[in-house]
């Protein structure tokens, strides 16, 4: 793969946006008095100092393809991070993955409770979307609704939550590449292809550009949970943060169980590849865009 700016200042890139959408989520949810306090804690516990931020990195480099302000990719960088934090905190939950480990730490029921877990997810969700409604994230509120759809539809039965359904009803059983593949761009897929397009939608992009930011959002989605899935398989509890081996104990089926370790890492580096390839058009300005395809499949948490 062409790779165009060095390791070093992809990860300085990545360290930058980590920082601003942290500061974002830090100023978008801040702790409270009161009796509704120990919701906040767990929604800042669940949702600031922690993970990659992917899909915030992807919603302002594609956003800064656009010139778009900093300040307002990072507000849906945030948003976008909040759904990400809800729906783990709720896939954590003993009803449905029953996991005591996250990110290295307790999980957020485990740190708090159930109650608290539920009740913290739900608050997440729809302070995400209230965050892209308002003013400050665009000037322009056909640029915010459209924003709010297309979040929505990435999350919900059609995308994010209906991938967790068929995840959890298809435990134990079968399943072919096909059948895995399609799991996968739902509940995985759907949320890091619509970070991608997030920064055409902010940008006011040409629908051609929308949709080459798209596919390279669900090329790069399709590789990362693979790579993730060679991780869960091949890694360590202490290298991941989370515990490891946890699929093939589940009975879940994944593209490694069905192609084995090496044809699903050339399945990978072939998607990270037809990823990058999207870029083309965007030039020298689409360069740690392109690197992150690399990078996503040679990580090793």
């Amino acid at each position: 793969m062409h790779s165009s700016v060095s390791a070093a200042s992809l990860a300085a890139a990545l360290a930058r946006v980590a920082t601003e959408v942290e500061a974002a989520l830090e100023d978008l949810l801040p702790p409270v008095e009161g009796a509704e306090a120990r919701l906040i804690e767990a929604m800042r516990y669940a949702s600031l100092g922690g993970g990659k931020r992917l899909r915030a990195f992807l919603a302002m480099e594609t956003a800064a393809l656009f010139s778009v302000d900093r300040r307002c990719a990072a507000r849906v960088g945030a948003a976008i991070e909040m759904v990400h934090a809800y729906s783990l905190v709720h896939d954590d939950l003993p009803a449905m993955d029953d996991d005591d480990l996250r990110r290295g730490k307790p999980s957020c029921h485990r740190a708090f409770d159930e109650a608290t877990a539920i009740l913290a997810g739900d608050a997440l969700q729809t302070r995400a979307f209230e965050v892209l409604a308002e003013a400050d994230t665009h000037s322009n509120p056909e640029a915010r609704c459209e924003l709010v759809a297309a979040l929505a539809l990435a999350a919900g039965a059609r995308g994010m939550v209906g991938g967790q359904m068929i995840d959890m009803v298809s435990e134990g059983q079968a399943l072919n590449a096909e059948q895995i593949t399609r799991l996968h761009a739902l509940k995985t897929g759907r949320l890091i292809q619509v970070s991608a397009e997030a920064g055409a939608i902010l940008g006011r992009a040409a629908s051609a550009q929308r949709h080459l930011l798209a596919a390279y959002g669900r090329d790069l989605g399709a590789a990362f949970q693979i790579a993730d899935d060679l991780l869960d398989a091949t890694g360590t509890t202490e290298e991941t943060g989370k515990t490891a081996g946890k699929d093939e104990a589940a009975g879940k089926a994944t593209l490694v169980s069905v192609l084995g370790v090496e044809r699903a890492r050339a399945q990978a580096e072939a998607l990270a590849d037809q990823a990058a390839r999207h870029l083309e058009c965007f030039g020298a300005k689409a360069d740690l865009l392109r690197d992150l395809a690399g990078y996503v499949v040679s990580r090793r948490n």
